[in-house]
């Protein structure tokens, strides 16, 4: 019978199976060597100046084999339609687990496919232009395909989190996001996953089709009768998922013009913080640098300042800050990293909690309109194109305009600003007191070398599309609002898992 291990070792041995072997020997009181070991969990203790891996081993014995992972299998004969409204995480796994129950999925994204939403993206990041239906929001695979593929989540239900793990390995990601505690694919390789997905959804009978934004939707009765695309073709269906990610700003407005409910929500709002990568190292790895035996240094914060929660958000080592505006008279900021984390700048949002009650506006979309509010006013500030209005973190925290800026990652280019005028004083206030004592929490982190973009604005949707119990929209049955658009997920693997659960509450 399989058993279970748990030890901490030094980051070298952890890279040493033999050791590892006789280390799993001893601490189990084996007296054979005839056993098999596999990684079970795995993640760093840099508490201490001697840093230390967190080592959890799944041990095998008599030829006992692992559990076998929870492939995608296709039903072969296909029964029923539903439509799934974007392609991001939740629309992917929604098709694949549609496809498993035998439903046909037919896909609408706005956006384009991966490979020609890459040259979008290099000419948003070279010549400042926005295709608000191709960037880093909307297209294949959604925010997530060119925007890091950080696969973290706090989901407690770790039977999904683990079948939607071992769907992304199948088509092709390293098997190392089953064992840390982070997982992680990265931009450079999340594409060609996302690719292979597609391509399985075709060959199994599922369609999928882009450059097809859905402008309508039809209902009767208080029930989903069709969709509209591109202004023109109708098509007929009785059960849709609505997985349009967090951007979709115009779907918002559709269903508010309909007076189908809405309501405003939580989210957060802040800066884009970018340090040297090296100088977070040595405050995390306590003077040692990242090498063949440690990943780049992460981080997480949060403080509490006047009842208000401001914290770290999508923290990206060795990453790059990327544009990710939808329009073309906002500027929006968010990070990513490859798969080795291997540029020389650590970023992170920092941002602040924003509350509908707030604000005076009692409607649905109040806390929208104050997203896209400081979005256009930082495309004023930074002059009207991509170029971001940025300020050295302690010249923001004492409230000077830097002189000059330090190198960044982000592309268009920095345009010196006070980002205390900017900024409402809702932000700009919290922000200053929380950075304070995020200095005190991370010697060093409050530091000039470190420059701060504005805004970091899209960290989830400010409204929620409300759903029952069995999923659906409480004024149009057969509507599934899903995934971070509809207000009900935070990140790729929590997307996922509410894609697949759509489709299970639509049997």
């Amino acid at each position: 019978m399989a058993k279970t291990t748990q030890f901490q070792v030094t980051p070298e041995q952890a890279k040493d199976s033999d050791f590892l072997k006789r280390k799993i020997k001893k601490e189990l009181h084996l007296k054979s060597d005839d056993f098999t070991f596999k990684w079970k969990r795995r993640s760093i203790d840099a508490r201490n100046r001697n840093i230390k891996i967190n080592c959890t081993f799944s041990v095998y014995f008599d030829g006992e084999k692992a559990e076998e992972p929870q492939l995608f299998v296709a039903k072969k004969e296909l029964k029923g339609e539903i439509a799934i409204v974007g392609f991001g995480p939740a629309g992917i796994f929604a098709a694949l687990r549609a496809l498993e129950k035998g439903i046909k999925p037919i896909v609408f994204e706005r956006g384009k496919d991966v490979r020609s939403r890459r040259r979008d993206l290099a000419i948003l990041n070279k010549d400042s232009i926005v295709n608000p239906e191709s960037n880093y929001c909307f297209g294949e695979g959604g925010a997530g395909t060119y925007s890091d593929g950080k696969l973290y989540t706090r989901s407690k239900k770790r039977g999904d989190v683990q079948r939607t793990l071992e769907w992304f390995v199948q088509f092709g990601a390293d098997e190392d996001i089953l064992v840390d505690a982070h997982p992680h694919i990265g931009t450079n390789k999340l594409p060609q996953i996302i690719v292979a997905m597609r391509e399985a959804i075709i060959a199994h009978g599922g369609e999928v089709h882009f450059e097809s934004k859905v402008t309508d939707f039809f209902s009767e009765n208080g029930e989903i009768t069709g969709l509209e695309i591109n202004h023109s073709d109708k098509h007929n269906f009785n059960r849709v998922i609505l997985a349009t990610g967090h951007s979709a700003r115009d779907i918002i407005e559709l269903i508010d013009g309909k007076n189908w409910k809405l309501n405003a929500k939580p989210f957060a709002l802040g800066v884009r913080v970018e340090h040297p990568q090296d100088l977070i190292d040595t405050i995390q790895y306590r003077g040692r640098l990242n090498d063949d035996f440690i990943p780049p240094a992460s981080y997480s914060l949060v403080a509490q300042v006047n009842g208000r929660g401001v914290y770290s958000f999508c923290m990206c080592p060795g990453g790059i800050v990327a544009p990710c505006a939808t329009d073309t008279e906002e500027v929006v900021t968010n990070g990513w990293s490859p798969s080795k984390r291997n540029n020389p700048f650590a970023n992170s949002g920092i941002v602040v909690s924003i509350s509908p009650e707030d604000f005076e506006d009692n409607s649905p979309l109040a806390c929208l309109n104050f997203q896209k509010e400081v979005e256009r006013k930082c495309w004023e500030a930074g002059g009207k194109n991509q170029k971001v209005p940025a300020q050295r973190l302690v010249d923001f925290v004492e409230g000077r305009k830097s002189k000059d800026l330090p190198k960044s990652s982000y592309q268009p280019g920095l345009a010196s600003a006070d980002l205390n005028e900017i900024l409402p004083d809702i932000i700009a206030k919290n922000l200053k007191a929380a950075f304070i004592t995020f200095g005190e929490k991370m010697k060093g982190f409050l530091t000039n070398e470190a420059v701060l973009h504005a805004p970091e604005s899209r960290t989830s949707s400010p409204v929620q599309i409300p759903r029952d119990e069995t999923m659906q929209h409480p004024d149009v049955k057969g509507l599934y609002p899903c995934a971070e658009g509809a207000g009900y997920a935070g990140g790729i693997i929590s997307a996922a898992i509410d894609g697949m659960k759509c489709v299970d509450a639509g049997e």
